[in-house]
């Protein structure tokens, strides 16, 4: 039986929340955390590969390393050196496991559980009918998913999910197969978290993606970072923020909580950072409210622009507006209408807080403005970023060194699946790339994306699912719903290293498909192989696995769709897959023909640190319908809650990695033993006359009239933005209705949520008060 222990929320012990960040503490808990998992040697030989030119990318999350001559010999951070070390586990699930534990078990059991349990080692197969997975052959479990494919009355019943770990080599494949198959269903991760932000930059700058390097970031001369939490979510990022301050650059860091990593940070190889008081990051915070950040920069656009009117010629870039943008007289005209009372009803701040800022802006010339699911994860998410971009656009901070558009993304290679054509809506020009190459023409209709995917598996209209990588059940909104969709599927398939709730929500049929990690060596007909990934800032590197494999029965992710794409299309069209999963290099060949940027894949990956992709912002180059960058008028929105409510805003405890946690703590927040907690403003408790540390359910509520409920949450008084909440996800997906989304992207709204706390013991919809 396994040693792991299933651990209760009922030992919850609260200290005050951490000033500062990282230091020793953090190199002490990664290599604890990694001695727990695997061997001395096993752990040695992990993080001395990580991030290193010659080594593979940490999958924890899309920060960029320095160029391969800069790199530290330590190139990771605390939560990186989790993330790799919980894959290398010395850990194992075998057929064994499923014998004993019946799937409805697992189905009770929780994400830290789960995920302890070890790596994968065999193909499994739940038929229909039964609670138990049981082995089943490669060649048997592939044909029963062709077949499955093959039996479908339309191509778009089937839906092909992706996480941000798959690498580029098999994210172009799978997108190949589905295309190949007759499908534009390719719904992704992104979908749930920077949508918003790649649909406001094609809007607005012509490409969906940042346009900064590190370098920029080193030389700007003020950086606002928003709606983020690096600390925990991209702790490396401390490290190139330190080095803005050390460069004489200003911080502003917006966001509802007061994170550790935004106040001071201690850099483990640094002699400041291990002895001394590490650096302040943060020059300014502006504790903000959930959902007010468009505001903001709406109030500070009308302060520039009435700057400008107090100095003529002295504030705006006119020179750059007139020359690279369109829409500016029409933005001017909307924004001189924006009111102060609002402005500060929705933000929570003081209007002398947000002139302070206004000044630091004035004084200026490079700035940079970084953000992450703070922002894309609310209704007017997309507004908000085209805001952000107006304001950059106004003083020319768009296309020149030290300045631009920073969205911060959490998957290691999310950025690059999406170059790859994971999207349901790739533009024709990738299309017609993908017929010229492979003699086929791509179906032109959009596919759906991850919320749309649920509602088709809910209504009867997809049955099949397949997923690569990821844990989908636990990463959308809506749980029970999202539940009941997926086991309506006559099948559903994971492709994964670890077990995850995912693989406990089962259609009639349903498959798990072990696969290599990012750490495992990955030897085909062809010799050993490499992947590539692209990271937040757009470098492309290769990645390539030292450790031996889990199980000599894993597949690599490459291996496993083309082995699928050659059965289920046979030779409809001819497409070389044996060759592709033979020798990587031939996708990459293929690439280079597809992908602009990508000339002379081959020859520039291999290159010591990789290649930049080409942005063409960064030449005031912008691909938008009039060539220029797009001025854009944004409504006022405010997130309001009644009386009575809170607006929730759901996050990661620092000892989690997405949907995963590592432990039951969360040590900047000062949380131990328990996840089952809502984090509540002490003025909040007494108006609501709920006690600190009492039980409580928390209830959504939403325009459907559906009660959506949370139980049995412990409340913590912190210092969050009054009226509001936060707690983890994915604890509280439960609470995210389903059509609840951002305008645009379709991102679910995960840090907008309406509840209210009821006390247990009390009615149902009963109120403490």
């Amino acid at each position: 039986m396994s040693t792991i222990e299933d651990p209760e929320d009922e030992r919850l012990s609260v200290t005050p929340p951490k000033a500062w960040a990282t230091g020793v503490p953090a190199v002490t808990h990664a290599l604890q955390y990694s001695l727990g998992q695997t061997s001395v040697r096993r752990t040695a030989l992990t993080l001395l590969n990580i991030n290193q030119a010659k080594g593979f990318d940490c999958p924890g999350c899309a920060w960029p390393e320095p160029a391969a001559g800069q790199r530290h010999l330590n190139e990771y951070c605390e939560n990186g050196a989790k993330h790799i070390s919980d894959e290398a586990t010395s850990r194992r699930v075998t057929a064994e496991f499923f014998r004993r534990h019946p799937i409805s078990e697992l189905g009770g059991k929780s994400d830290y559980w789960l995920n302890q349990q070890g790596r994968l080692t065999e193909p499994m197969v739940k038929r229909p009918g039964s609670d138990h997975y049981a082995p089943i052959g490669w060649d048997e479990a592939l044909a029963l998913l062709a077949d499955e494919l093959r039996a479908l009355d339309s191509p778009d019943e089937a839906l092909f999910y992706t996480s941000g770990r798959v690498g580029n080599e098999a994210a172009f494949l799978l997108q190949l197969f589905a295309r190949a198959f007759g499908t534009n269903n390719l719904p992704d991760c992104s979908n749930m978290c920077h949508e918003s932000s790649g649909s406001a930059l094609n809007q607005t700058l012509g490409i969906g993606k940042g346009s900064v390097s590190l370098q920029d970031l080193y030389d700007a001369d003020l950086v606002l970072v928003v709606g983020q939490n690096p600390g925990t979510n991209h702790p490396r990022m401390l490290s190139a923020l330190e080095e803005t301050k050390r460069n004489g650059g200003q911080i502003v860091a917006v966001n509802p909580l007061p994170e550790a990593g935004l106040l001071r940070f201690k850099h483990p190889q640094k002699a400041r950072g291990v002895i001394g008081r590490g650096t302040a990051i943060a020059d300014q915070f502006l504790q903000i409210r959930p959902g007010g950040d468009l505001a903001l920069f709406q109030a500070l656009n009308l302060l520039l622009l009435q700057a400008e009117d107090e100095r003529p010629g002295t504030v705006l870039d006119h020179a750059f507006i007139s020359r690279h943008t369109t829409g500016f007289d029409d933005f001017a005209s909307h924004a001189r209408k924006m009111s102060w009372p609002d402005v500060l009803a929705a933000t929570g701040l003081t209007r002398e807080e947000i002139e302070q800022v206004h000044r630091r802006v004035l004084n200026s010339e490079k700035i940079i403005v970084c953000w992450a699911m703070g922002l894309t994860q609310h209704k007017h998410g997309v507004p908000t970023i085209r805001e952000i971009v107006n304001f950059l656009l106004l003083r020319g901070n768009i296309g020149k060194p030290g300045a631009g558009v920073c969205p911060v993304r959490g998957h290691s290679n999310v950025q690059g699946d999406r170059t790859m054509g994971i999207w349901e809506r790739m533009p024709q020009s990738f299309l017609d790339a993908l017929e010229r190459e492979f003699g086929f023409a791509p179906p032109a209709q959009h596919g759906l994306d991850s919320v749309d995917a649920i509602r088709a598996m809910r209504d009867g209209q997809a049955k099949f699912f397949l997923g690569v990588a990821g844990n989908f059940v636990r990463a959308t909104p809506d749980s029970e719903v999202t539940e009941r969709a997926m086991r309506r599927c006559r099948i559903t398939t994971h492709i994964s290293t670890k077990l995850n709730r995912s693989h406990t929500v089962c259609g009639d049929t349903a498959l798990i498909l072990p696969t290599l990690g990012r750490s495992d060596r990955d030897i085909q007909a062809g010799g050993e192989q490499f992947v590539t990934v692209e990271d937040s800032m757009s470098e492309v590197h290769a990645s390539r696995g030292r450790l031996a494999p889990a199980s000599p029965h894993l597949l690599s992710e490459v291996a496993i769709i083309s082995r699928l794409a050659r059965l289920t299309l046979e030779d409809r069209p001819a497409i070389p897959w044996a060759e592709f999963e033979a020798d990587y290099g031939t996708v990459r060949d293929r690439i280079a023909r597809v992908v602009p940027g990508f000339e002379d894949f081959n020859a520039r990956v291999a290159r010591p640190g990789g290649f930049r992709l080409p942005n063409p912002v960064n030449e005031r180059r912008f691909p938008t319908a009039s060539g220029k960058a797009v001025f854009t008028r944004n409504a006022f929105e405010m997130l309001q809650a009644p009386e009575g409510h809170l607006i929730l805003q759901t996050l990661r405890s620092h000892d989690q990695w997405n949907t995963i946690p590592y432990a039951m703590n969360d040590r900047y927040r000062g949380i131990s033993n328990a996840r089952r907690v809502v984090l509540v403003n002490p003025a909040d408790l007494e108006v609501l006359r709920i006690a600190d540390r009492s039980e409580v359910d928390l209830v959504g509520v939403w325009q459907d009239g559906v009660e959506r409920r949370a139980p049995g949450f412990r409340v913590v008084s912190y210092p969050t933005t009054p009226g509001s909440a936060a707690a983890y996800y994915p604890e509280t997906n439960v609470l995210v209705p389903l059509d609840s989304v951002a305008d645009i992207s379709n991102t679910p709204t995960s840090k907008g949520v309406i509840v209210r706390l009821e006390p247990v013991g009390e009615g149902a919809g009963a109120w403490a008060g």
